[in-house]
């Protein structure tokens, strides 16, 4: 392992690495104190050396590890990676690709729902990790011995927990499944929030319009207020402080002095007078523009047939080595046990072979579930 805090080491490994068919990478961050993770040390690794790049060193330039992440022809091996894409994103205004995601891979090859990488480790690599350093403080400077091994471990034994995997989708066709799972992990959607959506966060037990138009705004003036003081949103103020602003819209400035979460003077500042702003404008949205959720109809009992269809989710994907929650959320059960029409993901693609076929059959009366000897079988209904 070589620890990285030169650009001319960046730029050589780099350069090496571009060659290679596939590179392990993972980080270390921090995201206590501030809005966008603070980026800590880099991990990456192939076949042949593994490598620990310090983004905390002075002067040093990530221009080409930037470049090696957008490199098509190199492969980039993650385990659970969706907050290092997100890293990624803020840092390149792009995404790596192309992806392995092992967890995901894992899900796909039967070995469970969100599964560690810990435990990957134990049952493909047969090592163990030392999780001691786990929740270290990774800006200090100088890290220890045991903090760079414990970092490097992170793509060492990701090398061969990757070819195993790989080798498994490759054998049993899964690969269109394994690329489907990844949608959403490279999707620039996914880490490129929009600040007026971000209410959606925040739990409501009301849906009255003129409270919902007043949170609109105001979590929206609060996600921005984070973004340009790269501050934890909560920082800003705290959901309960944003629901008695909608419950009780001030009249005039001071009245934010009143609210209990907002400090003393706060009408004064900057923030507080930017929030009078976005609160005035959605005082001023017009009774017809407002949101209008329906939250008064209570929800109906699932059908029986949601039970049915549980059983018959885990009976194929047990026979198949699929994780059940990768084929259908229990959500979509009940839709489809309520809606046999709906377009969803259970009746798509190789999820209508794996389950979606005998789930429509089962809820048209020509497959049911019986026991014997002790177990739950499958047949088919004349």
């Amino acid at each position: 392992m070589k620890y990285i805090t030169h650009s001319s080491d960046v730029e050589l490994v780099c350069k090496r690495l571009s060659d290679s068919d596939f590179v392990t990478v993972d980080t270390e961050f921090l995201r206590d104190n501030t809005y966008y993770p603070k980026l800590c040390l880099i991990q990456v690794a192939d076949d042949q050396d593994a490598h620990a790049i310090d983004p905390l060193a002075d002067g040093i330039d990530l221009s080409a590890f930037w470049e090696l992440m957008r490199n098509e022809k190199v492969i980039k091996v993650m385990h659970a990676c969706r907050q290092d894409m997100e890293i990624f994103f803020n840092e390149m205004q792009s995404l790596p690709k192309p992806i392995f995601d092992t967890q995901v891979a894992a899900s796909v090859c039967g070995f469970g729902d969100s599964v560690g990488y810990e435990t990957l480790v134990n049952k493909i690599a047969k090592k163990s990790i030392d999780k001691s350093s786990r929740y270290t403080d990774w800006s200090r400077r100088p890290l220890t011995d045991k903090q760079l091994d414990y970092a490097i471990g992170d793509v060492t034994h990701l090398r061969k927990v990757y070819r195993f995997l790989d080798k498994r989708i490759t054998e049993r066709e899964r690969s269109d499944w394994m690329q489907d799972e990844l949608g959403i992990l490279t999707s620039v959607e996914t880490y490129d929030i929009d600040p007026t959506k971000v209410w959606q966060r925040v739990k409501v037990r009301t849906n009255n319009p003129r409270f919902l138009g007043i949170l609109i705004k105001i979590a929206e003036w609060r996600e921005r207020q984070a973004i340009d003081r790269n501050i934890p949103r909560n920082r800003v103020c705290k959901d309960d402080v944003l629901l008695e602003i909608c419950a009780h819209p001030p009249k005039v400035a001071e009245d934010l002095d009143k609210i209990r979460g907002l400090s003393k003077g706060f009408s004064r500042s900057k923030a507080g007078q930017t929030l009078k702003t976005y609160i005035d404008a959605a005082l001023e949205v017009s009774d017809e523009d407002l949101p209008k959720l329906d939250r008064n109809k209570p929800r109906k009992q699932p059908p029986p047939m949601v039970d049915l269809l549980k059983v018959l989710l885990k009976i194929r994907c047990n026979e198949v080595g699929v994780a059940p929650r990768l084929v259908a959320s229990a959500a979509e059960i009940e839709t489809l046990a309520t809606n046999p029409e709906a377009d969803i993901r259970p009746v798509q693609g190789w999820r209508m072979d794996v389950f979606g076929k005998d789930a429509l059959a089962m809820i048209n009366g020509k497959m049911a579930l019986t026991a014997r000897d002790g177990q739950i079988t499958v047949v088919e209904v004349d």
